[in-house]
């Protein structure tokens, strides 16, 4: 596995954890990685903490984008991890700069396939299809 899919794995970690206790993904994010210092003597990937931020700071529009495109779904009702892997991968194909489009719909529906119901793989990648394809005409705030 990449530094990046791990990065990646890290930051769905977070933004479950965070979405379950209704907490801030800020503050797991800063506890989480007090924890694994203290245990493991080790540091977040900076990819992780790019993403983690980069979520928070779009929450709002991230699921107001990812509701629309999800045909009849309020974000509310959708598995907690469809719907964190939604935002993750939203986040990039929307704000992020560095990875391919394709590497990151793919690893988003390999993670609902590893995580989630027999169905979110298929609606992952359909919402994310649906959110690049209308990607030229979204309105983002940076």
């Amino acid at each position: 596995m990449s530094a990046r899919s791990k990065a990646r794995k890290r930051a769905l970690d977070v933004l479950y954890e965070a979405d379950v206790r209704a907490a801030d993904p800020l503050v797991v994010l800063r506890e989480v990685t007090q924890r694994r210092e203290v245990d493991e003597g080790v540091s977040p990937h900076d990819y992780t903490v790019d993403l983690v931020q980069g979520v928070a700071a779009h929450r709002e529009r991230i699921d107001e984008i990812v509701q629309t495109h999800s045909q009849g779904w309020v974000i509310s009702r959708m598995p907690v991890i469809d719907r964190n892997v939604l935002r993750l991968a939203a986040f990039e194909l929307l704000w992020g700069q560095d990875a391919p489009d394709a590497v990151i719909i793919d690893q988003a529906v390999q993670m609902s396939k590893d995580l989630s119901t027999e169905d979110s793989p298929g609606f992952v990648n359909g919402v994310l299809a649906r959110v690049l394809k209308e990607r030229p005409t979204m309105e983002l705030a940076d």
